[in-house]
């Protein structure tokens, strides 16, 4: 039974996020404030987290922050601030997904389905590696090192990494990334989100994000993992 780790100070939007959680077969911890968030996320283990940015002691972009400091666990942020900037600040902080209020359970429900199931595969592959000059994956473990030094990324941001690193020396659609990237038609990314992804990724593998050496943007027609892989 996957574990969820609920952020919500309105207590009854929250019960009723709660009351369909638990219906759906997940076990459900619920918090209102940061620091009771950070008081259970501290005590047990969380499959995922869902955070209203909005709290009574602070902000869910902060306490975001804190969690990624030690976990790669994925999060779903619930907001009213729909609009690009506040979203792109989300993604680039380390969130995986977010739902704007108000929303419909149904489509919270198959965002939390769709980021299990991809957390899940990011550590269920062959125990094998691939390696391409200083970027090394494991992919048994799901554990990703540059120059033997462990890279921390999110289970969005290996995705993407995979999906680049089983393609070298393709040019790859923006598109055809979406598609890979969310296996889901009811997952909505849209093209600012998948550069904020990339973005994030690049900032954790190339030594000058600026000017890439692994994904390389070929203007106008896509991205490419420019090294060979072996």
């Amino acid at each position: 039974m996957n574990k969820l780790l609920l952020v919500e100070d309105d207590e009854s939007l929250a019960l009723g996020i709660e009351f369909s959680l638990r219906d759906e077969g997940y076990e459900v911890s619920r918090a209102a404030t940061i620091e009771a968030s950070k008081s259970l996320f501290n005590s047990e283990p969380f499959d995922l987290l869902i955070l209203d940015i909005n709290l009574p002691d602070g902000s869910g972009y902060d306490l975001c922050k804190y969690i990624r400091e030690k976990s790669n666990v994925p999060i779903i942020f619930l907001t009213a601030l729909d609009d690009e900037v506040n979203v792109i600040l989300g993604l680039e902080i380390g969130g995986d997904d977010y739902i704007t209020k108000p929303f419909r359970v149904r489509e919270l429900l198959s965002r939390v389905k769709a980021l299990l199931r991809r957390s899940s595969n990011s550590t269920m592959s062959p125990s094998n590696k691939l390696i391409s000059e200083e970027i090394e994956v494991d992919l048994g473990t799901a554990i990703v090192k540059k120059r033997d030094l462990p890279v921390t990324l999110t289970a969005q941001e290996y995705k993407l990494l995979l999906i680049f690193m089983n393609n070298p020396k393709i040019l790859m659609k923006r598109e055809k990334i979406l598609r890979e990237l969310t296996e889901d038609s009811e997952v909505f990314f849209d093209e600012n989100t998948l550069s904020v992804y990339i973005k994030r990724v690049r900032e954790k593998i190339e030594d000058n994000p600026r000017e890439p050496k692994y994904i390389v943007t070929l203007r106008g027609l896509g991205y490419k993992w420019d090294k060979e892989v072996t």
